[in-house]
């Protein structure tokens, strides 16, 4: 257990306060009971201040850019899952920019040296003070070491770990709440959704893991004459500073500048969508954050890929359904397509077999008598999100980021080439993939660890059920059941129990109120009748406003 100091608690305790001060302005107040911060709710400031924000998605994304860099990353994490979130606020969180002002230069040349122990004079030979870039955990200088190699400078922002560090804390905290307090919660893995957000932002800190990132990217694109991956400068890296090699180029959705330098922008696409696919289906270690800024396209067409500080795996059983879903879509086949779904969601309800079945062939039947290449993937891939929310299944982080990131591809090569077709290429990688799987080498591999799974089950389980009897004898086996609604209906009970017993007290104080001035009047009491009678109305109605508002606050949750 993690200990805290008096001054440590004391922040913490305020940085509630204040998370819970910038919901309520921005009329989110609803969520303080889902999240089990009632108490610290400022009373009134949900009606007088709302700000210019003109919908509920709006307010939540202001709200996030306030709370700072771990909720702007909480959002944009969010903004990638369109299994969990409706259109709108995908919409919305994605318009979160991770910027920030820029650290002085003189803070930013101390975290250098002090990293990499010497004075920054010796380390480069000129050092831009002005940013390139300036983001919420780190910004990025350009610098050219002494012998001209031109590099980009990552550093990381001063304190930024403690704050985050904090703030993750209190998220995990906020998420055990919301699991206990909201009903809807029983749909979402929250306390999971949260670790892995954690996992995640505490990685993109870590620039000696990103530099690892470009590295292993790097090695997998060694043979490849189309894309090009920064070399990283070991000697000038920590795990706060990465030094990489510059790469200079246009932005691959910059046409005007593509079309001047005359490149193809048809195969430019095709090389793209090609890494991506190699990415995935051969490689299954793949950049996370395939946006088009991220790509820069050099004089010669080549492609260059920058930031690595998010990243995602797929096992082999994930890229094996991932096959089966893009030939269930090619052959129509709407019973293994309902098995792929299954088995790609994760779901703590029932699902409802014949209504997905329903669903899925609704997706599918507008394609029936299209050419493969006249599907277009990204906008079946958005029905099928639909899809997903509404039989409330929860696919696992790297296949949202595969399906966004195919979703992505088709958009930026449709909108490089009218006649790309991102399908045409996902297909040979699928069949590959395919015939790779079933081939007899992998099926014998499958066989032979299940014949060594079936030995050792066979050799513990005698073991097993003779301890398992023995405990049964000696009736020190307990079972235990919990009923899932048990605890919160006890909660609401509690909750009606106070305000009953409140009512009680109120009304008890007014009658006997009443009783003391009708037949208890002591001499020199008409002097201080008034004083006695107002003090007295404004505490009943100071109890009754009290138990109006909880009842208030509960109805709208």
């Amino acid at each position: 257990m993690k200990f805290l100091g008096q001054h440590q608690k004391k922040a913490r305790l305020g940085r509630y306060y204040q998370i819970a001060e910038v919901l309520v302005r921005h009329g989110l107040g609803f969520m303080l009971s889902i999240l089990g911060m009632d108490r610290m709710a400022p009373f009134g400031k949900e009606l007088f201040n709302r700000g210019k924000a003109t919908s509920r998605p709006e307010h939540i994304r202001l709200a996030f850019e306030e709370l700072g860099p771990t909720f702007i990353k909480l959002g944009q994490l969010l903004s990638t899952r369109s299994d969990l979130l409706p259109p709108e606020y995908v919409e919305e969180l994605a318009k979160l920019q991770d910027q920030a002002p820029p650290v002085p230069f003189k803070f930013i040349e101390k975290a250098i040296e002090t990293e990499l122990g010497r004075p920054l004079s010796e380390i480069f030979a000129s050092f831009d003070a002005t940013p390139l870039a300036a983001a919420s955990i780190g910004q990025a200088h350009a610098a050219v070491l002494h012998d001209g190699t031109e590099v980009v400078v990552k550093v990381r922002r001063p304190g930024v770990v403690p704050r985050v560090s904090e703030d993750l804390e209190i998220l995990q905290n906020l998420a055990v709440r919301a699991q206990h307090y909201w009903k809807q919660a029983e749909n979402y893995d929250l306390v999971g959704l949260s670790q892995e957000f954690a996992q995640t932002i505490r990685a993109e800190m870590d620039y000696l893991r990103e530099g690892k990132n470009a590295e292993r990217l790097a090695k997998n694109f060694t043979d490849s004459e189309s894309i090009r991956i920064p070399q990283v400068y070991w000697d000038y890296t920590t795990i706060s500073v990465l030094t990489l090699e510059r790469i200079r180029g246009v932005k691959i959705n910059d046409i005007e500048a593509i079309d001047k330098a005359g490149i193809n922008r048809h195969k430019l696409a095709v090389n793209a969508t090609n890494a991506i696919m190699k990415m995935f289906y051969e490689d299954g270690f793949f950049h996370a954050d395939l946006h088009p800024g991220n790509f820069f396209i050099q004089e010669n067409g080549q492609i260059g890929l920058i930031d690595f500080g998010m990243v995602g795996t797929l096992d082999d059983r994930t890229r094996e359904l991932m096959v089966q879903f893009v030939i269930s879509i090619a052959s129509h086949d709407i019973d293994r397509l309902v098995d792929v779904f299954i088995s790609l969601g994760v779901t703590r309800s029932r699902v409802d077999r014949t209504m997905l079945r329903r669903d899925l062939d609704h997706l599918i039947a507008p394609y029936y008598n299209l050419a493969l290449g006249e599907i277009a993937l990204d906008l079946m891939l958005e029905e099928a999100l639909v899809i997903i929310r509404r039989h409330n299944l929860q696919l696992p982080s790297n296949l949202m980021l595969l399906f966004k990131t195919f979703m992505m591809a088709e958009g930026m090569g449709r909108t490089l080439s009218p006649n790309f077709h991102l399908i045409k290429i996902v297909m040979p990688y699928s069949k590959r993939l395919m015939v790779q799987q079933y081939s007899p080498n992998t099926w014998i591999k499958k066989y032979n660890r299940t014949v060594l799974d079936t030995a050792q089950l066979g050799a513990e389980l005698p073991g097993q059920m003779r301890r398992i009897l023995a405990e049964l004898e000696r009736g020190t086996i307990e079972f235990s059941v919990k009923h899932a609604e048990l605890e919160k209906g006890l909660q609401r009970l509690e909750r009606l129990t106070n305000r009953v017993v409140i009512s009680i007290i109120t009304a008890a104080f007014i009658i006997a109120l009443a009783v003391l001035i009708t037949v208890y009047r002591p001499q020199g009491l008409d002097q201080f009748a008034g004083i006695f009678i107002v003090g007295g109305f404004l505490f009943a109605s100071a109890m009754g406003l009290y138990l109006a508002w909880t009842i208030l606050r509960t109805n709208r949750s």
